[in-house]
């Protein structure tokens, strides 16, 4: 019986680095074991021959797995592995499942409510699943789930023209094209109109909306490497969504190049590390009156 994995795209580029060096050692296998459960999800949703019926399959029985009903798929046992030695629950991955099982039939998106909905399934248990293993608050969901939908609408901008062609998916609001005097056939094109570019900035608009609060998610979190790593990540978020306020993603990057990320990473970290020191010495400091 053939499993996710036996279906890959091959797609690996992601806009931010999946258990990087900040991340301490020990949580690296398990973020591993998440992303690869999602990446076996998002291949077989994503598939261009797969029926539908038989990605739901594929879907089913990456739950079975990771629920122990069967060892039906493998690449849901190293998560599921995680998740009992840690005690951790296993919803921020059936949630993925939801997401991925809207992909599978869902290709359209009313309006940015819609969008939204889908990114509470697709993007927000991501930041979730990691916040949790670190032990943090449930109160950092206010600023991780913004910070986890941003990227995955600069995702949605960054891939327009590519998720249309190959997978006939649009998640550019539908009501926004229509704003602008389109429909989703705008995007099968080398180049943006300037009426499609303006439609593409107006969404981007949107989804700089949710980066302030965003943004908040260093500054709440406690663990210092997840601190510096998060503050990393809402920097490319900004960045990113600044480039598809000013280019076309058609036609123009809208990617980091290593050098840019590097350069980026290492200025996000000397900030939040400077910041720490700053507010631990603003602590230590005795109160007057005192």
């Amino acid at each position: 019986m053939k499993t996710c994995e036996d279906y890959g795209t091959g797609k690996t580029k992601e806009n931010f680095p999946v258990a990087s060096r900040l991340i301490a050692p020990p949580l690296r296998p398990p973020i591993l074991a998440y992303y690869r459960f999602a990446r076996a999800a998002d291949d077989v949703a994503d598939h261009s021959t797969l029926a539908p019926d038989a990605k739901f399959e594929l879907l089913d029985g990456l739950e079975e797995t990771l629920l122990g009903r069967s060892d039906r798929d493998p690449a849901a046992l190293p998560l599921r592995e995680q998740l009992s030695a840690r005690s951790l629950t296993p919803q921020h991955a059936l949630d993925l499942l939801t997401a991925f099982r809207m992909d599978v039939t869902k290709l359209r998106y009313r309006d940015w409510g819609e969008l939204m909905h889908y990114c509470r399934y697709s993007a927000m248990p991501v930041g979730r699943f990691v916040l949790d293993l670190h032990g943090e608050s449930r109160a950092t969901w206010e600023a991780s789930d913004p910070l986890c939908s941003a990227l995955q609408v600069i995702n949605h901008l960054q891939d327009c023209a590519r998720d249309y062609r190959a997978l006939d998916r649009v998640y550019v609001p539908l009501d926004a094209l229509e704003q602008h005097g389109l429909d989703v056939s705008a995007l099968d094109a080398s180049r943006a109109t300037p009426q499609l570019l303006a439609c593409l900035q107006s969404v981007a608009r949107r989804n700089a909306s949710l980066l302030p609060q965003a943004s908040q998610l260093p500054q709440v979190v406690r663990d210092l490497r997840l601190g510096v790593e998060t503050a990393v990540i809402a920097a490319v978020a900004r960045k990113l969504n600044g480039w598809l306020l000013e280019r076309d993603p058609l036609s123009e990057r809208v990617h980091l190049s290593r050098a840019e990320a590097v350069s980026l990473a290492t200025a996000a970290v000397i900030g939040e590390l400077s910041r720490r020191v700053r507010s631990a010495r603003r602590q230590a400091l005795p109160r007057s009156g005192a």
